[in-house]
């Protein structure tokens, strides 16, 4: 593998004086993560779930604008909502927690719907 094609990213998370409170850094930027109020935790900020569901919609935009540029494709806006499940009676593993299942619905403005489709199928193939 060459060095050129490996991209490496770096999060540091730490708690906080705040049960469940949790102080993150990514770079130079920083946010906080809140566990649910269900597990007790304060619940106010984004919980980790949230950032990991946030995380792959936004890498769907990102991807979508950049291979509509590498195209030449003149696209308007991309919007993702994306939407996770955890059954906690019907677990993946037994081992640990997942989500049972999510689905991320993109939605396309400034090109057609042939190329909507192309574009939203070279990011599901990356």
């Amino acid at each position: 593998m060459e060095a050129d094609s490996v991209r490496r990213y770096q999060v540091q998370a730490r708690s906080t004086d705040m049960l469940g409170r949790v102080l993150c850094s990514a770079r130079q930027h920083h946010f906080v993560v809140d566990g649910p109020a269900q597990n007790g935790c304060p619940g106010e900020a984004v919980t980790p779930a949230e950032v990991f569901l946030a995380g792959v919609a936004s890498c769907g935009v990102e991807l979508i604008q950049v291979i509509a540029r590498d195209q030449g494709m003149t696209l308007g806006g991309v919007t993702a909502q994306i939407d996770g499940w955890v059954d906690r009676e019907h677990p993946v593993r037994s081992d640990h927690t997942v989500f049972n299942g999510a689905r991320l619905r993109l939605q396309l403005t400034g090109v057609t719907s042939k190329e909507a489709e192309e574009l939203v199928e070279k990011f599901k193939s990356r």
